[in-house]
């Protein structure tokens, strides 16, 4: 005869947190410290595989930027990387499969070319093209995928608020 499923809570041995007793805080800042808002455009196959594998095995990285899935870093046009930087992104990060490793073969040669395209708009709109960024990261690369977000949350906070993103200032 199976047993029953039992409906009662198991407590916690003495002295062992619970769930919610290990949450951990919100790290603190000041009034005027800048925070860096990042779009990170991430290939489905490989780069959005390699942020979910980074998540999984608990790699630390910043939690300045919000991840895209796109198809294939191909389909990245300038437009989509210009739109973000209009809707307040202080920079944006292109990441796709290693050359070789595109499900789509050549899609990862038209995100360099495309990239190039980009950064000449940047320019040409008088932005620093540090702003933008091109990676490869493969669905194993967790580790690499936090290095890459850490290097661009410090590059961006570095350059500090995007110039499309100033306040206007109260006229007194």
């Amino acid at each position: 005869m199976p047993r029953k499923a039992s409906t009662e809570k198991k407590k916690p041995a003495s002295g062992a947190k619970t769930r919610t007793e290990t949450k951990p805080e919100a790290p603190v800042k000041a009034a005027d410290e800048f925070v860096p808002n990042i779009v990170a455009f991430a290939c489905n196959w490989c780069s959005y595989a390699g942020a979910d594998t980074a998540g999984v095995n608990r790699v630390q990285y910043s939690p300045n930027f919000r991840v895209i899935r796109t198809m294939c870093s191909g389909r990245v046009a300038p437009g989509f990387v210009l739109k973000a930087l209009k809707l307040g992104a202080d920079g944006v990060l292109v990441s796709g499969c290693h050359f070789g490793d595109c499900h789509y073969i050549f899609g990862n040669y038209k995100a360099v070319e495309l990239f190039e395209k980009t950064k000449a708009l940047v320019r040409t709109l008088g932005l620093d093209e540090r702003r933008i960024r091109l990676e490869w990261v493969s669905a194993a690369e967790g580790e690499r995928w936090g290095k890459v977000i850490n290097e661009f949350v410090a590059q961006i906070t570095a350059l500090g608020p995007s110039p499309l993103n100033h306040k206007p200032k109260d006229r007194k």
